[in-house]
């Protein structure tokens, strides 16, 4: 018993040696974030806290259908899955890490027979000794490491924040999973509208080419006015054709990022029907880096590239290692767990490193160099952050405004077309008029649906650079 004290005597005080771990400390670097994000629409207006990805993501448009769509992805999607495997992943691999800050434990059973020669090295064997000998051992066998320098603790810090950047780095691909999702969803939602408008133009121009071809019978029409009002009837078929092919492409890209398989997507509302917020507030942009998945990830992975320093530091100490050994040896099998049988050892070991060829010197500078390209990193993500967040902001403005002149165009072009048609059939004018204005509206209201569609994708792409959608 005095000697099993005099050992956990030692490994306590191995633990009390363990306070200190070299290597620097993770310090948060020091940003400077600008007071206001570029490309909001009133700098002069104070900054507030409220921001657009505060908003839950299901209130920001309420399309039934979206929502549902969103939903399965989130618990269906291969990229996500798969990212959800890589953080087990990590989880396991720090599990692993951490072990070793502990003792290990084993227990072992072997039975050993053996016989020498009589006449080999060993010398001075009267003739007829009987140098075989059989016995039985069994005990426990302890390995620790006593992490003096911090070796082991810092490659578990750095375990730890690749667990957490790949639990980030998850959070990224919810985000960008649901912008995916509502992109192409409203994406499906323009194809429809086009389809309609390509549908509508298809019976005006019908009823136009009829008209125009009842005016060549009574001699009041040309062929060249019926070859004209067919050049409107073949451009909206043409563009008919286009929005069915775009419309199957997208519900197969949807029913991919569910992870199902290809097949008809159930539509919610209109695309006239999904209005974006009435407030688009950014926020205050140092807020971002604690909401943005992709910059947690970048600063977590300079927090494992600065607890490797520290590892690598600690390889030009010595390493202890305590091994040990407690058990019975016996040569009858009966009296193995006797007094008599009792066997245990003890042996503390130094590792002292002297010559390596400078690979420990190497091992240090390649843990800065791979700190300072984290740091760059995360800088870089920080920086990228907030222009996206500049970009997001000015084309959701632009856009919006752009849209709204575009309405205007739009109801010039309706108005330019009826005039068209009563000077036409008024027989003032010939069918090329009416034919320049048809087609006018045709593209304008086509522009308008695109411009309908990339003004709710500009509140997504803003959202997703707010590090909205995955809370």
């Amino acid at each position: 018993m005095r000697r099993i004290a005099i050992w956990c005597g030692v490994g306590l005080s191995g633990l009390l040696m363990a306070g200190c771990a070299v290597g620097p400390n993770y310090q948060r670097p020091a940003v400077a974030a600008p007071p206001q994000f570029r490309g909001v629409s009133n700098p002069s207006e104070p900054v507030v806290a409220t921001s657009l990805a505060d908003t839950k993501w299901f209130d920001l448009f309420q399309d039934e259908k979206l929502t549902d769509l969103v939903k399965t992805a989130l618990a269906q999607n291969y990229d996500l899955r798969i990212a959800s495997a890589r953080v087990l992943e990590a989880r396991a691999q720090l599990g692993i890490t951490r072990a070793d800050l502990f003792p290990t434990l084993s227990g072992s059973g072997s039975f050993n027979s053996n016989r020498p020669s009589s006449v080999g090295a060993t010398t001075f064997i009267p003739k007829g000794t009987d140098l075989s000998a059989s016995y039985h051992q069994v005990g426990f066998t302890l390995g620790w490491e006593l992490d003096v320098w911090g070796r082991i603790r810092r490659l578990t810090e750095a375990a730890r924040a690749q667990y957490l950047g790949s639990e980030e780095a998850r959070h990224a691909v919810v985000t960008t999973l649901i912008a995916d999702v509502s992109t192409n969803y409203f994406n499906l939602r323009e194809s429809d509208m086009e389809l309609a408008i390509a549908n509508q133009t298809l019976t005006d121009a019908q009823n136009g080419l009829r008209l125009t071809s009842l005016r060549l019978s009574g001699g009041t029409a040309t062929a060249l006015d019926v070859r004209q009002a067919e050049q409107l009837l073949y451009t909206a078929t043409a563009e008919i054709a286009a929005s069915q092919r775009q419309i199957e492409q997208s519900e197969n890209l949807l029913s991919l990022l569910t992870a199902r398989n290809p097949q008809a997507v159930a539509r919610g509302k209109d695309l006239t029907e999904l209005t974006a917020p009435p407030a688009i507030p950014a926020g205050i942009p140092s807020a971002l880096l604690e909401r943005r998945p992709d910059i947690r990830q970048a600063e977590q992975s300079l927090v494992a590239a600065n607890a490797n320093i520290g590892a690598a530091r600690a390889q030009y100490f010595p390493q202890i290692d305590l091994t040990g050994f407690l058990g019975g040896q016996s040569r009858a099998l009966t009296s193995l767990f006797t007094g008599p049988a009792r066997d245990w050892s003890f042996v503390p070991g130094v590792t002292v490193p002297i010559f390596n060829a400078g690979r420990i010197r190497s091992g240090v500078r390649l843990t800065e160099a791979q700190k300072q390209e984290a740091l760059a990193s995360y800088e870089k993500s920080i920086q990228t952050g907030f222009r996206e967040v500049a970009d997001s902001l000015v084309g959701y403005r632009k856009i919006s405004e752009q849209r709204a002149q575009e309405e205007l165009f739009v109801t010039a072009l309706r108005d330019s077309v009826r005039l068209a048609n009563l000077r036409y059939r008024g027989g003032l004018e010939s069918y090329l008029p009416v034919l320049d204005a048809e087609r006018n509206l045709f593209q304008g209201e086509l522009q308008l649906a695109r411009l309908k569609r990339d003004e709710l994708v500009s509140v997504v792409n803003l959202y997703r650079a707010l590090g909205g959608g995955w809370q």
